[in-house]
Formats: structure tokens, sequence, C-alpha cells
């Protein structure tokens, strides 16, 4: 049996860890050791991006990181974007514009377009594709989706707009500057699957 090495994370707000095996990887951690099964497997070889999450504020394909490359890090999962009682605007976004079918892929969807959106809350049609580039949706041809992101946008810009700070306004991030790096510099992490949309969209 391999030897198992502690992980502790913070997730969706909360400290969480676990022992792992050094080839665990952080999509197992999340749905297996941590029971958030939002985080959605959907083919094996890292191109569909259903299970991608939020890691120190920048969009990630879980199944491409090791657990323990994660160690210390903080995670939102689509769990964390919102509640039934009080929606996040991207989930208030998909619900409105009907940017969903089946469901499977909208875990990811929204975890991509959250980190699209804490770079830019004011993005144009070609931006908002582009950063869907990496999420595979086998229903749609993307029309709705897009439109339910273009929402999404609109009802940031108009919280933003009120006199309230969106700092922490929910475990999905801030709404920021795209120079903005300073958790990422903090934490070191490499650009190969930390850079921007670098994995997201290439691999």
């Amino acid at each position: 049996m391999a030897k198992k090495y502690p992980v502790q994370v913070k997730v969706n707000g909360k400290m969480k860890s676990a022992e792992v095996e050094p080839r665990l990887l952080l999509v197992h951690l999340l749905r297996d050791e941590f029971d958030l099964t939002g985080t959605h497997i959907g083919c094996d070889t890292s191109q569909c991006g259903a299970c991608t999450v939020m890691l120190d504020g920048m969009a990630v394909k879980s199944c491409t990181i090791l657990a323990i490359q994660a160690d210390g890090a903080e995670i939102t999962t689509v769990e964390g974007l919102g509640s039934r009682e009080e929606l996040h605007p991207i989930q208030q976004g998909f619900w409105e514009k009907h940017g969903l079918q089946c469901g499977f892929c909208t875990p990811g969807v929204m975890m991509a377009v959250n980190g699209l959106l804490q770079e830019n809350i004011n993005p144009s049609e070609a931006e908002i594709r582009e950063a869907l580039d990496g999420v595979i949706c086998r229903c749609t041809g993307y029309q709705f989706i897009v439109k339910a992101v273009q929402h999404a946008a609109e009802l940031i810009r108009e919280q933003q707009s009120q006199p309230v700070s969106l700092e922490n306004v929910t475990t999905g991030g801030t709404y920021h500057d795209p120079s903005n790096r300073q958790a990422d510099k903090k934490k070191g992490r490499s650009e190969a699957y930390h850079g921007p949309w670098a994995i997201y969209r290439r691999y």
C-alpha cells in the first residue's frame, strides 16, 4: 500500500484535511473524501471541463491536479457559489436565461464562468466563448449559456454599482482587476496549471 500524506485545504470557506496517496487527483479528494459531488468527472482525459473548480482564485480542471499539489490552497466548488436562499449571480443568470439542459456540465461551466467574471465583469461574446473553450456541453449550441453569462455579468455590474463592496460576497471569490495576482504570488503556484486559462483551454 502506498504511503499517505496529510493534505489540508480550505474548501468553500471551511478547513478540511485528509490523508491521501501521492497519486490521488484533486477531483477524487473533493468527491470521495469530502463528498462534494457537484464536481463531476466526465471524460478521464482532461477534455470535458466538468471537474472545473476555483483554486486560489483561478479556474482549473481538478482532474489535472494532484491532491497534494493543492495542500494549503483555497478551493471553491460549485457548492460554494451560493445557496438556495441566496443565489450567486452566475446561478441566477443560468436560472433566468435557461443556460442548461441535462445539467451534467453545468457545474464546470459555472466555475469556468466564475473564473472569467473575476477577471472581467464586462466580457464580450467572443471572450465568453473563449473562456468556455475548455468545457464541453453535449446538449446545446452554447447560445443560451452565453446569454446566461452575459446576464450574470450584468447582475454583477449592478451589484458593483451599489454602495456595497463585492469583497467576499461569496466564497466564489472577489471580482477584481486582472492584474491582482497577490494570492498567486503568495502561494507561488506554477503557471503550468495556474496561469490564465493555460490548462483550461489547451489540455
